[in-house]
């Protein structure tokens, strides 16, 4: 099977300006190698390759909000590496192995990430689930060169042995010259300065009447001549032998590089994996950052024919408006299988081309792999095609005005067009005679719509609003005004046509009402009242939507109150009741309190036990009684309850003989499954809403404790409460 490619010309990548879009997305790469694949990133078709790409951006993005943070992915250019390792003989240069050293290191540490949080990030744990964590290569370079970049000592026996013979004739030289400007400076032959340093050698600073008597080379002299500078002697017999020795540990050096080549080379293509493994990661890190840059979200993915974008934002026009300190308008979006063709008509400067652009540009955005600025909730699709006709298409090269050019464009639309297309069209049908051209365009959106195609245009012309009225797939919509001033409110309202307001704007701009009427008149006075209807059914509907804005922002306070005051009532009724039981029980004490200061009073004065007592047991006989009544009145609702609970099993036990009677007719049923119930389930009568505890189980009966009152029920009329 053949995999399907997309076709997005270049003209649509232009009109919608998406290579502005990858040109901030490059800013946030964190190399240039990343920043190019970003400008040369292209959409793709619905595939498993664009899925994935989407799903890593997506888990890279929820990285940032996480505490398990990805590990830094930084690298350098191996390209030239890489070809160099693929020429016979060649020798890499010492930051050429530290860059390799360095991608090899990057490269296990993200391995091992992905691989310990690969519930968290399963895409990108998959990206590099093929290939092996290589700890040899960063363990080889390392033995070779040091932290610094220098080639370290114990790389080879010969380098050991070579610069500690170096080091060596170094401290000889230096006793030398030591010696040689003591001797002379006691001679009085040098000058103030004593030395100085020419072609990094130590020289003697002499008097140029000396020069004569000091033996070595003459290097130099200052600008005077009074003073020449000489290396001395045995001074220069040393450096001799240095000299040797630092051509032999420059060849060492090669040689020891040379190996180090070797070993690599075998794994050109493991390298050539690491680049291009931390390139992909670099790309996806620039998508995710400019994501959170611009609060870009994945959408769900559907398989359904549909767009659904809600709150969209263009991305371009949101920043720039952010940096000029202006408000930028979302658009709500949607184009279905029930909805595929939207028709957008309306008054100019109105937003209808940025409609388009919104809607093209986040396609484009999102088949290339980036989160796109919309609601949480939204839904797309992917499309196979994607053509646009934006702007002014004169093209001067070809000598084609703009109504050529278009039917050229149109007859692209036509071959391309499909199920899987996309079409967008701003102010389709224009560039020739209204009519005629009106027509053309009516017979050319109803071959897209028979194709099943999925597109928005703009238009002035009444054909094809008519047109959007009349097939059912397809939908007039318009561009809000505010009703008063003709401003732009931006907003998408569908299920309309609009208005051009062509007349109220002119009036609106100055200019005179005589000609206005006069060019009222010289058209059609039906097609005055259709526009004039259109316009008025857009103001309505305006002013019907401010006042539904406004009836809900007051139903909802009114809901709002009426809950806080229900609240209230609730609390006052609560607090009256406690007040006036606690008021009544302190009546009752005072009484009772009364009652026995008499009795007190009087058994003080007689000094008589017996009807104390005896007035005492009747008080408490009174109080028992009263307790008695209270209890039986309990009893009295209890035994109400009781009532209900069997009058509503009796009700059941009736309907389901009923349904018993029923289905003997029927065939039998499928056998349920045996509940065993255990003391202390909580059950209930099957169809029923009350809940009670199993108390006793009695061979196929038990009894049911509600709280106020118990019952005895079969086993079999029971079921397990939730």
């Amino acid at each position: 099977m053949t995999k399907q490619k997309a076709y997005i010309p270049k003209k649509t990548l232009e009109d919608l300006e998406y290579h502005e879009v990858l040109s901030q997305v490059a800013v946030f790469a964190i190399t240039e190698l990343g920043a190019q694949a970003c400008l040369a990133t292209q959409p793709l078709p619905d595939s498993p390759e664009l899925h994935q790409q989407l799903q890593a951006v997506f888990e890279f993005h929820a990285s940032f909000e996480n505490d398990n943070r990805i590990p830094n992915h930084g690298f350098e250019d191996l390209s030239t590496s890489i070809k160099m390792l693929q020429i016979e003989n060649s020798v890499l240069e010492i930051q050429a192995f530290r860059a390799i050293g360095a991608s090899s290191e990057t490269v296990n540490t993200l391995l091992n990430f992905f691989k310990k949080f690969k519930a968290y990030y399963p895409t990108l744990f998959d990206w590099g689930k093929e290939m092996a964590v290589n700890k040899e290569i960063k363990k080889e370079v390392d033995h070779v060169i040091d932290r610094f970049g220098e080639v370290r000592n114990n790389a080879s026996e010969d380098l050991s042995r070579i610069r500690k013979q170096i080091h060596q004739l170094k401290g000889r030289i230096g006793q030398s010259f030591n010696k040689a400007l003591s001797h002379y400076t006691q001679q009085d032959y040098l000058d103030d300065i004593r030395e100085s340093v020419l072609d990094n050698k130590r020289v003697l600073a002499v008097k140029a009447m000396y020069r004569r008597k000091v033996k070595g080379t003459i290097m130099g002299s200052s600008k005077t001549g009074s003073i020449v500078f000489m290396e001395p002697e045995t001074t220069a017999q040393l450096t001799r032998e240095l000299q040797n020795l630092l051509y032999e540990e420059t060849e060492e050096i090669k040689k020891i590089l040379s190996q180090l080549t070797n070993y690599l080379r075998p794994h050109t293509d493991l390298i050539r994996q690491y680049q291009n493994y931390l390139l992909q990661l670099d790309v996806v890190y620039a998508k995710a950052c400019y994501a959170q840059d611009i609060n870009g979200i994945l959408p769900k993915i559907t398989d359904t024919q549909e767009i659904e974008y809600g709150q969209a934002y263009h991305p371009l026009l949101w920043k720039t408006h952010q940096t000029e300190k202006k408000k930028t308008y979302p658009q709500d979006i949607q184009l279905h299988p029930g909805k595929r063709i939207v028709v957008i008509s309306g008054p100019n400067a109105g937003g209808k081309s940025i409609t388009l652009k919104t809607v093209g540009l986040l396609q484009l955005m999102l088949q290339s792999g980036l989160l796109i600025p919309v609601h949480e909730r939204s839904r797309a699709t992917l499309f196979n095609t994607i053509l646009t006709d934006i702007g002014d298409n004169q093209s001067i090269e070809n000598h084609l005005s703009t109504y050529s050019y278009r039917l050229k464009n149109m007859k692209v639309f036509l071959k391309k067009c499909n199920n899987k297309t996309l079409f967008l069209i701003d102010e389709f049908g224009t560039g020739s005679d209204p009519e005629l051209g009106g027509a053309l365009a009516e017979v050319i959106l109803e071959d897209f719509y028979e194709r099943h195609a999925l597109g928005l245009i703009t238009t002035h012309y009444s054909n094809l609003k008519l047109l959007a009225n009349e097939l059912p797939a397809m939908q007039n919509a318009n561009m809000q005004f505010d009703n008063k001033t003709l401003e732009p409110i931006f907003k998408l309202i569908t299920g309309e046509a609009g208005s051009s307001f062509t007349f109220e704007v002119a009036q609106k701009n100055g200019l005179p009402y005589s000609l206005i009427n006069r060019a009222k008149k010289k058209i059609e006075r039906g097609k005055v009242r259709f526009d004039a209807t259109i316009a008025k059914l857009q103001k309505e509907r305006s002013q019907m939507a401010k006042t539904g804005q406004s009836l809900k922002e007051k139903e909802s306070k009114a809901q709002v109150e009426s809950e806080k005051l229900a609240a209230l009532n609730e609390k006052v009724k609560s607090k009256l009741t406690s007040y006036q039981e606690l008021y009544d029980h302190n009546q009752r004490m005072i009484v009772l309190g009364n009652r026995l200061n008499n009795l007190a009073e009087r058994y003080f004065t007689n000094n008589k036990k017996r009807p104390l007592i005896a007035e005492l047991l009747r008080l408490v006989e009174t109080e028992n009684s009263k307790r008695k009544k209270k209890s039986s009145a309990l009893a009295k609702k209890e035994k109400s309850e009781k009532k209900k609970v069997d009058l509503e099993v009796q009700q059941k036990m009736v309907a389901i003989r009923k349904e018993k009677k029923k289905k003997k007719l029927s065939p039998p049923p499928q056998p349920k499954v045996k509940v065993v119930f255990k003391v202390g389930d909580k059950v209930r009568i099957i169809d029923s809403k009350s809940i009670g505890t199993l108390d006793v189980i009695e061979k196929k009966k038990g009894i049911v404790n509600y709280g106020l009152f118990t019952t005895q029920v079969n086993l079999e009329q029971l079921e397990l409460a939730p």
